[in-house]
């Protein structure tokens, strides 16, 4: 599937347990974007527990991890608040992402 978000980019969760009105802040950076299975990793965001088999060099045991949340549960975040991702093409012919608030495209980077 093709997103307009990409690595590095600020999010908020709209929808699941880590939604921004249940206590949690439900606002982060992606780190991974799995393409093939619409999937986002956020910094910090969506933890759970993933049981560690004991090796040479570690003990195993439970560690908590950042899971994947689908990418149809987050929206870019423009000064705090969720917002629409477009393209604008410029007289010079370079394409830019824009973020859609309100009815009005504003140039991101």
């Amino acid at each position: 599937m093709r997103t307009k978000l990409k690595k590095g980019d600020k999010v908020i969760i709209i929808a699941g347990k880590d939604k921004k009105n249940k206590g949690s802040s439900g606002e982060g950076v992606i780190t991974y974007i799995d393409r093939k299975k619409e999937r986002v990793t956020i910094e910090g965001l969506n933890k759970g527990t993933k049981h560690i088999k004991p090796s040479a060099n570690n003990a195993g045991g439970r560690v908590e991890k950042e899971m994947p949340i689908h990418i149809s549960n987050v929206m870019y975040s423009y000064e705090g608040k969720p917002a629409r991702l477009g393209f604008n093409i410029k007289e010079d012919g370079k394409k830019v992402r824009v973020a859609i608030v309100g009815g009005k495209r504003i140039e991101i980077k």
